[in-house]
């Protein structure tokens, strides 16, 4: 350890040190030398200084947390760590940085502890790199492990950043990093009630191209139709490009006959999810079921207002398959509250349904105004940065070539086309 010590203390160059590290062999003798002390007993971690000698620490830290019957570092040094690194220095080693995430998990994991992960691992994802529009293989670690110790709001920081940008030399991403990362992110969103995010994480898992699909895949879909029937009452279609697989698989499954029945079948609805109680519990769906079905009355009166301009409250309890006038009535009232209909109940207990009278501030038309602007300026900067790339150029030449010979392929065919398929058979453990 001395001798290495010394190299990575007198080198300034972090490509150097980085280069270095790696070309020691064997790896597994140089990570037993990098977990022991110096000869004179010292802590090469005391000494080192975690911004200067980032490269040092970060291999160190992680042959510490992989080698056998090594002391672990304390989380407190490893938050440290996570806290002051040196971002373009850690850059050097990518892999360490991953190896970094998972054993942080797995620490806290062995403590019983998966919050202790939390915080370092948050600043590792969002320190390591260049900005927060990058996928990194940090992400799927720290959104899992913020399921694991069931504490989604510790991720909104993260998942409110939308991923644009993908660098396999910055992080060594693969296929299933993008399924996991917005699978967990939907699951996370999900606890957290927020429908519409949740839906799009889940919408993004189950469409991302693959030439098979993940078993991930089908878990995001069921999930995201559930999320759907609770925010919106009903499925929304999926894009065209939605592997076709995927879809007829999941049309073999009890969701979809959930998704057929709802909202109004509440009786078939109950039946299924007795039916088929132990399989949803199994797949962690029970609750989003229990959820749908508690909101089905609000839907099936929703969709009454698209047909009637005037009810009583009697007939509304035997379309909604609720009894209790009073229930009706409450119901009523909060939806009505909470503007998912317009509507007024009269002392008769007669109901007038009417159309939404649109209500904007100020403030919210400049808030979409800038949404716009803002979305347009990101859509040029990526149409430019792909125009950059001379793989997508050699392929849209190859592509028009192609064309000119065998026919006019749609728009979406054309861009997915051109994407890597990916191991899209890849299997991962249920949430």
């Amino acid at each position: 350890m001395d001798g290495i010590f010394q190299q990575i203390t007198t080198t300034a160059d972090p490509a150097a040190v980085a280069n270095y590290l790696k070309s020691l062999n064997p790896k597994d003798l140089r990570d037993q030398a990098l977990a022991s002390s110096l000869s004179s007993g010292q802590d090469p971690l005391s000494i080192l200084n975690a911004p200067l000698n980032t490269l040092a620490v970060l291999y160190i830290l992680v042959a510490r947390l992989c080698v056998n019957n090594a002391p672990a570092p304390p989380l407190e040094i490893i938050d440290h760590f996570c806290r002051n690194f040196d971002p373009e220095q850690a850059r050097y080693a990518p892999d360490r940085v991953t190896l970094l995430a998972k054993s942080i998990q797995k620490l806290a994991l062995s403590q019983n502890n998966p919050r202790a992960a939390i915080q370092p691992l948050y600043y590792l994802v969002s320190r390591y790199p260049p900005d927060s529009s990058y996928l990194t293989t940090i992400h799927p670690i720290f959104t899992l492990t913020c399921i694991q110790a069931t504490h989604p709001s510790a991720a909104l920081p993260v998942l409110q950043n939308p991923i644009t940008s993908i660098d396999t030399v910055l992080s060594d991403l693969n296929y299933n990093d993008n399924l996991i990362y917005h699978y967990t992110g939907g699951v996370l969103l999900a606890m957290l009630k927020r429908w519409p995010e949740a839906e799009e994480f889940f919408e993004i898992c189950a469409t991302a191209p693959g030439s098979v699909p993940a078993a991930i895949q089908m878990e995001a879909l069921k999930k995201m139709r559930l999320v759907q029937l609770i925010a919106k009452g009903k499925a929304s279609p999926l894009p065209k490009y939605t592997n076709q697989h995927l879809q007829r698989q999941f049309k073999g499954t009890p969701y979809h006959q959930f998704v057929t029945n709802y909202p109004t079948n509440v009786e078939i609805l109950k039946e299924i999810i007795n039916k088929e109680r132990s399989l949803f519990s199994s797949e962690k769906n029970l609750g989003l079921l229990r959820q749908a079905l508690d909101r089905a009355p609000r839907w099936a009166l929703k969709k009454l207002t698209a047909t009637y301009l005037s009810l009583n409250l009697a007939d509304i309890g035997k379309a909604v398959k609720i009894d209790s006038e009073e229930e009706v009535r409450r119901l009523l009232l909060d939806m009505i509250e909470s503007g998912d209909i317009s509507a007024s109940i009269a002392a008769d207990g007669s109901v007038t349904f009417s159309d939404p009278a649109p209500q904007f501030t100020r403030a919210q038309v400049d808030a979409v105004l800038q949404n716009v602007q803002d979305q347009s300026a990101l859509l040029e900067y990526l149409e430019k940065d792909m125009a950059r790339s001379k793989e997508y150029l050699s392929k849209a030449v190859k592509g028009r070539g192609d064309d000119l010979g065998m026919g006019f392929q749609g728009p979406d065919e054309d861009i997915f086309a051109h994407m890597g398929s990916g191991p899209g058979g890849a299997m991962w453990a249920d949430d």
